[in-house]
């Protein structure tokens, strides 16, 4: 025999017939997703990273804690120290530094975009090498790929929103 659906006539008996539904469909909660750990035949973990223009291709594995970008060393590639403390900054949250080894490949936009990149590049590998990590980067919003780039030109306009200076003759 097939069930009579409930009248409904009140906010009450909605809410009741609601949750009733929710009880049928849903037998238990579900389990939070397992990350696995990703690592290559050479125990390097890989991850892309991004920010504005800039790619980061970065490589880690276990090590001394060596930096290099480009083929050059961090301390050369970026010379500014705030762009290196933003580098070393998601080994810092997770009290691994000086244990890791990194290779990064950057290309595209600026320094401090770049920077960035390897940033995010860097924490998305290591919880790749380390599925762990993932909390507290993830806390950081170091695994969030900042998404703000440059606003395109627009035709008829000096630049994205910037009008040409009006001239009354």
């Amino acid at each position: 025999m097939a069930q009579e659906p409930q009248k409904i006539t009140d906010l009450k008996d909605l809410r009741s017939a609601t949750r009733g539904v929710a009880a049928a469909g849903a037998a238990a909660p579900a389990a939070a997703p397992k990350h696995e750990r990703k690592v290559d035949a050479q125990g390097r973990a890989y991850a892309t990273g991004k920010r504005k223009d800039a790619i980061a291709r970065v490589w880690i594995k276990p090590g001394t804690g060596k930096i290099s970008v480009n083929g050059r060393d961090v301390t050369v590639y970026f010379a500014r120290p705030v762009l290196r403390m933003m580098i070393n900054q998601p080994f810092g949250i997770v009290n691994r530094a000086g244990q890791f080894d990194v290779t990064v490949t950057v290309v595209g936009g600026g320094l401090s975009g770049q920077a960035g990149a390897v940033r995010h590049g860097i924490s998305k590998a290591l919880t790749y090498f380390e599925p762990d990590l993932r909390g507290p980067l993830k806390a950081e919003g170091f695994l969030t790929r900042d998404s703000r780039t440059v606003e395109r030109k627009k035709y008829g306009r000096a630049k994205a929103r910037r009008s040409f200076q009006f001239s009354k003759r």
